[in-house]
């Protein structure tokens, strides 16, 4: 009858209630008795402020959040006195061991940043990433340089100066260093004080002439910064890109006055056995200055793959390409980024173009490369010099497969396309492939 209630529908309704309920604390209480490892897993998960939250569910979950294995702070819409307050609790309150900490923020930390650092020392994280970008150069303070425990560390937005007692990171394996002063010596002593260093990157940096890396087990290294020379001891190193630059200054360079030896002997010489190499045209031009360039003297042969950033329109960086290409009888990998060439900044840096140009004769030169199999050409504009490249490229390489050509001039490329497609080649598989 309409209206009434059903005794056996009622009762199941309130069973099926008392079921849901209690399966809901059963599940309840499988959570809240994880080991305190686990929960700390799981809150990692979580940005910290609302891992931070999870402290008034129950007095269970009070303190889960002080073990998280991982710790990532970053400012984003925190207003700072919010944000300086969220940083200074999850140091200070923090129980576990710290495996990866990272903090990140656009607003300035400089009063607070050495409070910060020493609360996170006392910690022992295994990894550090710092990228506070806002204002000047934040000074890393010697504590974080005792951290014996330390496996990675990027530093940002820094300035380093090494503790008068430094024992050395003996248990890093990867050092990056990006927008950051220093001296020769610090540097020098950082890297070499890091004995399974295997990945080193340094960036954007002010204060460094001459970089002397001593790294027994690098096998990686990445610099890209205004910097004279460097000198390798790294017997295990399998790739290295190096990109110097010259900002605010016309490239004007004398190796031999730097050193009484070959300054390209001591570097090539140093660089022997790697597989990878990655070079701008500013090293390229640096290493041809008034030297024989086809009798370099390192021969490369287990170098694999080569990366250049290079001007076509200098014959000086063309001749050194093709020389290190000669050099390296087991290349299998090219990878080519056209540049513009520099805009001329002194009547010193004319003349000495001149000069160079008219002492080097037409690139007539033969390279075998018998074992290329893939090359690729970025920023290409169409212009006759890139052209021929790719001619030299087809006609060298008896194994090439293909030549990627990404386009990126701005005239009509129909007479160009109708070029490159026609040039002969001495691989019967070789295709050329233009993409825009």
């Amino acid at each position: 009858m309409l209206g009434q209630l059903n005794p056996d529908s009622e009762a199941m309704s309130t069973c099926k209630k008392a079921m849901v309920e209690s399966t809901s604390v059963v599940s309840s209480d499988r959570l809240s008795s994880l080991p305190p490892e686990i929960k700390g897993d799981i809150l990692s998960r979580l940005n910290v402020e609302e891992a931070v939250r999870t402290s008034t569910l129950s007095s269970t979950w009070r303190d889960a959040w002080t073990n998280m294995p991982k710790i990532f702070l970053r400012d984003g819409n925190f207003a700072k006195p919010k944000f300086v307050t969220l940083v200074d609790m999850v140091l200070s309150l923090y129980n576990g061991t710290v495996e990866k900490f990272e903090i990140s923020g656009s607003k300035t930390y400089h009063d607070e940043f050495g409070r910060w650092m020493l609360m996170l020392s006392r910690r022992s994280p295994r990894s550090v990433r710092i990228e506070l970008n806002s204002g000047p150069g934040y000074r890393i303070p010697s504590c974080l340089f005792s951290i014996g425990d330390l496996k990675l560390l990027y530093l940002q937005n820094c300035i380093i100066r090494l503790p008068r007692v430094f024992q050395g990171f003996k248990r890093l394996t990867h050092l990056n260093l990006i927008k950051f002063s220093s001296t020769d010596l610090d540097i020098q002593n950082l890297v070499s004080f890091c004995p399974v260093l295997n990945y080193l990157k340094l960036s954007y940096f002010e204060g460094i002439n001459h970089l002397n890396v001593q790294a027994p087990k690098l096998k990686h290294i990445y610099v890209v910064g205004d910097f004279k020379d460097i000198n390798f001891d790294a017997p295990n190193l399998e790739g290295a890109v190096l990109f110097p630059y010259h900002k605010g200054k016309a490239y004007h360079l004398d190796p031999i006055a730097l050193h009484k030896e070959s300054y390209v002997k001591q570097l090539l010489g140093s660089l022997s056995d790697i597989k990878s190499l990655a070079i701008s045209g500013f090293l390229l031009m640096y290493l041809s200055k008034g030297l024989i360039l086809t009798n370099l003297p390192a021969v490369f042969t287990r170098l694999e793959s080569i990366y250049l950033a290079i001007c076509f329109g200098d014959e000086r960086q063309l001749l050194a390409a093709c020389s290190l290409f000669q050099n390296a009888p087991n290349l299998k990998k090219l990878d080519i980024w056209v540049c513009m060439p520099p805009r001329p900044s002194s009547s010193s840096w004319v003349q000495d173009q001149v000069q160079d140009q008219a002492s080097i004769p037409e690139l007539t030169m033969q390279v075998q490369l018998d074992h290329l199999v893939t090359a690729s050409v970025k920023g290409f504009r169409g212009l006759d010099c890139e052209v021929d490249f790719v001619a030299k490229l087809l006609s060298w390489a008896p194994a090439l497969e293909e030549v990627k050509i990404e386009w990126k001039g701005k005239t009509e490329c129909s007479m160009v396309l109708a070029k490159l497609l026609a040039l002969p080649r001495v691989s019967p598989r070789a295709k050329v492939i233009v993409t825009f």
